[in-house]
């Protein structure tokens, strides 16, 4: 027969050393994915980055060491850049004389200038188009150039088709 002090026995506890380990193993394992990601170090082990890999191979097996490589070739990262005509605009009512003069460049990969640069007199409309709809109090916003920044690109780039325009640089911004 059993006695009294085995069957009233407590239950071992848990050790909560197992969940300890587990949960600083997980924080370190997600701490190494951000900085992999964050630094770029992810891209390359997956084939993200597989365009530089592929420039550079290329390059690689143009040039023999010689020089006598293809030196005409565009680097991988080369831009070119397209200037706009500067445009001069009247804001608010007519009784008052207030002008933005505004001018910018188009960053664009130089294989595709020659494009960009057939379409600009669609892109100079769309330009005049929505900067002539601004009221002169949006413009004055501390923000303004930043949020009229990407305003502009997004609709130059509706105008030229993706992958033709990258950015778009404001040379001047002059509200007088």
């Amino acid at each position: 027969m059993s006695t009294a002090a085995e069957v009233e026995q407590p239950p071992e506890g848990k050790s909560k050393k197992g969940l300890i380990i587990g949960l600083v193993l997980a924080l370190a394992g997600a701490g190494g994915g951000f900085y992999a990601m964050y630094s770029g170090a992810a891209m390359s082990l997956f084939g993200g980055d597989s365009q530089t890999a592929e420039g550079d191979s290329a390059t690689a097996a143009a040039d023999d060491g010689h020089g006598t490589g293809d030196s005409a070739a565009p680097a991988p990262n080369a831009v070119g850049f397209v200037p706009l005509e500067p445009i001069t605009i009247s804001l608010g009512p007519r009784g008052q004389s207030r002008h933005l003069r505004f001018s910018a460049q188009l960053e664009v990969a130089p294989a595709h200038a020659a494009e960009v640069r057939h379409l600009m007199p669609r892109i100079m409309d769309v330009l005049n188009i929505y900067l002539r709809a601004l009221d002169p109090h949006e413009l004055e916003e501390p923000a303004a150039l930043l949020r009229l920044r990407g305003q502009m690109l997004r609709r130059v780039q509706i105008v030229t088709g993706p992958g033709f325009v990258n950015d778009l640089l404001v040379m001047e911004f002059v509200l007088n």
